[in-house]
């Protein structure tokens, strides 16, 4: 009986080659393998993939307070809730279910006076509604109203969703690559026989939009920073081969 043979090839391609969407394949290491078996023989091409993918953030909330100090409970409490009620009026309107907003009141006393601090706290996925709810509160309640920094971040699903899509695009790489692989050895591509994701990454990229700015130009200091998560993955993928010169029964 002759005893298992294995071809190995490896394919290096340049390093940094980009792909639609944000995509890098980064390096493939390939290989061919011939298997005997006690009446069977396995030929598989076994390939690595990497694929990065960037998302920016799909949600954010802002915080609005409102406060006042009057000499009574009910001056106070009514002239704060006056303002509440518009707050969350102009918010229902723009179409952000209450289910988005959370509201909360503070009462408390020093010396003759008492003082009622509020806030609302509004989670938007619409960034342009989200402009225009901070414009109209600022435009009609002026300085009786502050509306906090924008603040940016990636929902549960969202980072799912990302390191699903890396993935996949990492075995479409995989996939790619080798397939043009079996040609070269005059092969055909058959189904997969195993994937394994064997390492994943994730990094922020707050100030790569900056990046982009002309010479001497500085960015807008007042301007909220809209967060992006970068995702990695290297996935090995085994294909099975079929010869291009066996005819189909």
């Amino acid at each position: 009986m002759d005893s298992p043979s294995r071809v190995f090839a490896a394919v290096l391609p340049a390093s940094g080659r980009e792909f639609n969407g944000n995509e890098r394949e980064q390096g493939l290491e390939v290989r061919t393998v011939n298997r005997q078996g006690p009446g069977n023989r396995v030929r598989e091409v076994q390939v690595t993939g990497t694929a990065e993918v960037c998302c920016p953030a799909d949600q954010v909330s802002v915080r609005v307070t409102v406060g006042n100090s009057k000499d009574s409970v009910d001056e106070v409490t009514n002239s704060v809730s006056r303002r509440l009620e518009y707050i969350i009026q102009s918010v229902r309107q723009h179409g952000i279910s209450d289910r988005d907003t959370s509201v909360r009141r503070f009462l408390h006393r020093e010396a003759d006076l008492y003082h009622m601090d509020a806030e609302v706290v509004v989670t938007f996925s619409d960034f342009e509604k989200m402009e225009r709810v901070c414009g109209v509160l600022l435009e009609k309640l002026d300085k009786s109203v502050c509306v906090g920094t924008p603040q940016f971040y990636h929902s549960a699903e969202c980072l799912s969703q990302l390191r699903r899509q890396v993935c996949v695009s990492a075995v479409e790489n995989a996939q790619q690559k080798a397939c043009e692989v079996s040609q070269l050895l005059g092969q055909s591509l058959g189904p997969p026989l195993l994937v394994r994701e064997e390492e994943t990454k994730e990094w922020r990229n707050e100030d790569e939009e900056y990046g982009s700015t002309g010479q001497g130009a500085a960015p807008l200091s007042h301007l909220p920073c809209i967060p992006k998560i970068t995702a990695s993955s290297r996935v090995s993928v085994s294909f099975s081969l079929r010869d291009r010169s066996r005819k189909k029964l």
